[in-house]
């Protein structure tokens, strides 16, 4: 009987100081907002289905099925698409990496397709363990993130460097931020202003507090509240108008948010700032 046996050594067997910050799986629908923005840390995107194209400040470039797309830290972009054919595409956040490529470019595009089977098995199996969060998955997707970034170094002949981590205030959560800040009296939810940074939702509410203290919408509804305090003490509208004005659509949740924030009625309030 034949046996041939491979010894393991240590040479080269440290880990990469790469870190998931989220893996988001979507479909260009028409009332997306397609805003240039930057991320402090690295995005992989790759194309399901559709067709479209990557802007940034240099070039327009074509997206297809299939096609990947590495797009460094800092470099303003975004990405559009065509009605007739919507893309589907999933997106992983990845910080701490930052690849090099030929011609001195912050980003690239590759079509994948004798390795799509391959590849969408990293992207489909951290999606799962996000959605799923059984024990461990952090481990998981820690695992399979490692494997994907030494594959695509593989087919590609990329060069990768360890960045260090960016201050906690990012450009996404600052364009969250002056958003609502110009914008608290319009219709703004949690998916709009994710749509605006091109962030996943769930990671905004992270990254939001983390910079703020307080998640995105709780801040949204504090410029509100503001604005209304102002107006009872400033004008003779209607406390129902106010509230209108001021970005609340539903006078229950106003009059909730509104004693929840101040420890009084609005009507109380008016009452007290007319003393």
């Amino acid at each position: 009987m034949g046996n041939t046996r491979y010894a393991f050594t240590d040479e080269n067997n440290d880990t990469l100081p790469v870190k998931l910050l989220y893996v988001t799986s979507s479909r260009y629908e028409r009332d997306w907002k397609s805003l240039a923005h930057t991320h402090y840390f690295t995005e992989l995107f790759y194309v399901k289905n559709g067709s479209g194209q990557l802007l940034t400040d240099q070039e327009s470039i074509p997206l297809q099925k299939d096609d990947f797309a590495i797009i460094n830290p800092h470099v303003r972009h975004t990405e559009t698409s065509l009605d007739a054919t919507p893309m589907e595409y999933v997106i992983l956040g990845v910080e701490g990496i930052q690849f090099t490529f030929p011609g001195q470019k912050e980003y690239t595009v590759f079509n994948c397709h004798d390795t799509k089977a391959h590849l969408m098995y990293f992207f489909t199996s951290m999606l799962r363990e996000m959605e799923e969060k059984k024990e461990y998955y952090e481990l998981v997707c820690r695992n399979l993130l490692e494997i994907l970034i030494v594959n695509l170094i593989r087919y590609n002949n990329f060069q990768f460097d360890v960045i260090a981590s960016s201050p906690k205030v990012n450009q996404e959560c600052k364009l969250v931020k002056r958003y609502i800040d110009a914008n608290y009296s319009e219709d703004i939810c949690l998916d709009s202003l994710a749509g605006l940074a091109h962030l996943n939702k769930y990671y905004l509410i992270h990254a939001f507090t983390e910079s703020y203290g307080i998640s995105p919408i709780n801040y949204l509804n504090e410029k509100r509240i503001q604005n209304c305090k102002e107006l009872l003490a400033s004008t003779d509208y209607s406390i129902a108008e106010i509230a209108r004005l001021s970005g609340f659509s539903s006078q229950s949740y106003f009059s909730q948010s509104f004693r929840k924030s101040c420890g009084m009625t609005a009507k109380a309030y008016r009452k007290a700032m007319e003393q």
